[in-house]
């Protein structure tokens, strides 16, 4: 359950939780004796526990389940040390109890780091080694040192006696746990430092009680208990500092097998023996035979801990020769890889027989809509699903390489019909749906493939020119349409690099204003009469002059600065919208529409930030609406179709733009917000010559005005196309035969719609196809 306490509060908690560790220590040190201090002792361990449960979930620590295991840890704990004094006197096997309690709480505890290191995948084989020799070592010194003495004191059962001396040995475990988590870590935050501040109280409050039980006690007084009161506060603090959520994640710098920090562990465990040896020499034969056994099972952990550092090393260099060569997402090899197979090809090929080297660069269609609708794991997971399917679909004898967020590298040596049964089969990766978290979609790829002889003497820098212009012919076949494969010609670097440049004269344009927005009208075809107008970006260079919409619009939708682009018409559209209808240029119930892109549709706050400009504009909603493509509805996530559904709520109209070029969809028309469509052109130019598209121009109106949509019909040049639009019921129209999109004060002088116009004829334009440009 979330924390119901203000954030600030909430944060301070574990400052609190150290200020009542402070204050139940000093109480207890000074009054051991008085009932304050088990009063105190116990509230402090109450708290201890619940910070425990609610601490970590707060915060949202991972796994849960490990500190509900500190939490109990912690209970067992206090009870241990609650009953101890109560329990001590009473005849077996009541003074157990506490160690019952006390040992249980130690497991718990164990478990709790085990977790903590297996969330963090901290567990190393070497590091395992380790510990078990200095357990080994440490349960050696123990066991002679204070199990055995103590259990040799005569009138007290000797379990007891062996479990007071084998607390240390305990502590020594959880301590190689601690430090190994600490190890895992580039920082110690505070709650790390928790733990390891909890970890000294419980090795120094059991080493006092093992001394006192060498002496013949069990339990002497309650200032034995003193080094536990900052072991709990120390734990409370770890669960309720923020940085709890840290101790699941591992951050570790590169360590050695062999480090010295871990030498400085191993060294004394491993002389330990022979230094034990020394001091009971005179000792009585079974402790010698145990310190041999002992000995020899160290060596034993010694030698496999040797072999265990020499495999980690082997292994660490072939994962590191791998990474270099290989893709990590779809263990597929990279481009550095590949650059060094194809070179190896080229060399082999024979340059004077008919077969030749192809390389295939594939780049995956729709990847982006993806990752913008589903997120990048899921974007993650496509890719390993077409790398996988493109590695069974080829032979063996064609590498496959990922090189790119979305692109794959292929090479074959044959002649031209292999190559191109090689692109049917990359095609056929592609015509099943891949799975797409619990839904399935259907992607394409545009295939760019280049070819060459073999050339052994110039053997890299063909490899490397076969990647280029496959590279190259990719991108002429991604503007041709989805799932397009082209072979690469010598033209198309003079293409590429007319691209390259306009890409960043298209950038110097945003900076340096060289876009402007141009308003064309749309019209009721019964009047003449405007009753909106499409506002339309215009590119005007410095040099090569007026740069066509169809040419500078795909390089910005491909490098980004759509989104960029869009805003900017957008806003200038409403700013000029609200001049002229202060002004009294328009109605009213003048509209203005524009365009928005997919990549615009699908950030959440753009229902917000047109509302501002609305409103800083003095615009009502109802008089915008916004245009866009058919596939923002097939390909819509769920963020798109929020945004679409509040952009509705707002008042602004939706359009969906060339409607009939796509998918064409009721279901979608049904599904998501739209007032209305625009009948795309290449319908329009037909009508009233071909029976066909009158057919299907009358379809779409029927299906239009049956779901209650507006209907407006694009590219409009002739009245003959008028008249027929008028007749299949269409009402209003946008095209050259009222004019093309012209700057805003032309369109305000020849538009002024203060006064009423009359019903008259409409004019008769002479248009030729010469200079047209999308859009309109």
């Amino acid at each position: 359950m979330p924390s119901v306490l203000p954030p600030a509060v909430a944060r301070r908690q574990w400052q609190i939780m150290t200020a009542i560790g402070v204050v139940v220590t000093a109480i207890y040190t000074a009054w051991s004796t008085s009932p304050l201090a088990s009063v105190s002792l116990v509230v402090l361990g109450v708290l201890t526990v619940v910070a425990c449960f609610l601490g970590p979930r707060r915060w949202g620590a991972e796994p849960p389940a490990a500190w509900l295991m500190m939490a109990v840890a912690a209970l067992l704990f206090l009870i241990g040390l609650l009953i101890r004094p109560t329990v001590t006197d009473l005849a077996m096997p009541l003074p157990l109890l506490a160690d019952v309690a006390s040992f249980s709480g130690y497991v718990l505890l164990g478990a709790f780091l085990f977790v903590l290191l297996r969330a963090r995948r901290s567990l190393e084989r070497h590091a395992v080694l380790d510990g078990l020799i200095v357990c080994v070592a440490a349960g050696l010194a123990s066991t002679l040192l204070l199990a055995v003495p103590a259990a040799a004191i005569a009138g007290r059962p000797a379990l007891l006696s062996i479990i007071q001396g084998t607390y240390p040995l305990f502590d020594v475990v959880l301590a190689l746990l601690v430090i190994n988590l600490a190890f895992t870590t580039k920082t110690w935050p505070v709650s790390m430092i928790g733990l390891l501040v909890m970890m000294v109280g419980l090795f120094v409050g059991d080493t006092a009680y093992a001394i006192v039980g060498v002496s013949g006690h069990i339990y002497a007084s309650p200032l034995l208990n003193v080094p536990y009161v900052p072991a709990f506060a120390a734990i409370g603090v770890a669960a309720l500092h923020p940085s709890v959520v840290e101790m699941s994640r591992a951050g570790r710098l590169p360590v050695q097998a062999w480090s010295w920090q871990r030498l400085a562990v191993l060294v004394p465990a491993l002389i330990l023996p022979f230094g034990l040896l020394l001091a009971t020499g005179s000792g009585a034969a079974t402790h010698r035979l145990l310190i041999a056994v002992s000995g020899a099972l160290m060596v034993v952990l010694l030698l496999f801990r040797a072999i265990s550092a020499v495999q980690a090393q082997v292994a660490a260099q072939l994962h590191s020769e791998h990474q270099a060569t290989h893709d990590p997402l779809t263990s597929l090899p990279n481009r550095q890889s590949m650059s060094t197979l194809i070179e190896r090809l080229v060399t082999t090929v024979d340059s004077h027989g008919p077969e030749r080297v192809w390389v295939y660069m594939l780049d995956l269609d729709g990847f982006k809509w993806v990752n913008d609708s589903w997120g990048h794991d899921t974007g993650d997971q496509l890719v390993i699903e077409v790398g996988r399917r493109l590695r069974a679909q080829a032979p063996e004898t064609v590498p496959v390489a990922r090189v790119g967020g979305d692109e794959f590298l292929l090479a074959f040596v044959g002649d031209k019909a292999g190559a191109l049964r090689l692109v049917d089969d990359i095609r056929g990766c592609f015509a099943r749906p891949l799975p797409v978290r619990d839904t399935e979609v259907v992607i394409s790829a545009s295939i760019g493939i280049a070819h060459a002889g073999g050339d052994p003497v110039r053997s890299a820098v063909t490899a490397e020119a076969l990647m280029r212009d496959a590279d190259t012919a990719m991108y002429r076949a991604k503007s041709e349409g989805p799932g397009r494969s082209t072979i690469f010609d010598t033209s198309m670097h003079e293409q590429v690099r007319e691209r390259i440049e306009l890409e960043v004269a298209l950038r110097q344009a945003l900076a340096g204003n060289q876009l402007h927005v141009a308003y064309q009208p749309i019209v009721r075809l019964e009047t003449g009469m405007p009753v909106g107008a499409e506002a339309l970006v215009r590119w005007e260079h410095p040099e090569r002059g007026s740069i066509p919409p169809m040419l500078f619009i795909p390089i910005a939708e491909d490098s980004g600065l759509i989104s960029e682009i869009g805003t900017f018409v957008r806003t200038e559209a409403l700013r000029q919208l609200g001049v002229w209808r202060s002004q009294g240029v328009v109605s009213e119930s003048f509209y203005l529409s524009v365009n928005v892109s997919p990549r615009q549709l699908s950030e959440p706050d753009l229902p917000l930030v047109i509302s501002g400009e609305l409103f800083r504009f003095g615009v009502p909603a109802q008089c915008v609406a916004l245009e866009m493509t058919e596939s923002v509805m097939v390909d819509g996530s769920s963020v798109t179709a929020r945004v679409l559904h509040e952009l509705r709520q707002l008042g602004a109209k939706l359009l969906v733009d060339d409607f009939g070029t796509g998918f064409s969809a009721l279901g979608y028309l049904r599904q998501f917000p739209v007032t209305g469509v625009k009948i795309d052109r290449s319908f329009v130019t037909g009508l009233g010559k071909n029976d066909q598209d009158d057919e299907i121009v009358r379809a779409v109106v029927a299906m239009s005005h049956a779901l209650g949509l507006s209907v407006i019909a694009e590219g409009v040049e002739t009245p003959l196309q008028r008249e027929a639009l008028y007749h299949v019921g269409v009402v209003n129209g946008q095209g050259w035969l009222w004019g093309k999109a012209v700057p805003a004060q032309e369109f305000a002088e020849r538009w002024h719609l203060t006064a009423a116009l009359p019903e008259v004829p409409l004019p008769v334009t002479t248009i030729t196809n010469s200079g047209r440009h999308r859009r309109d």
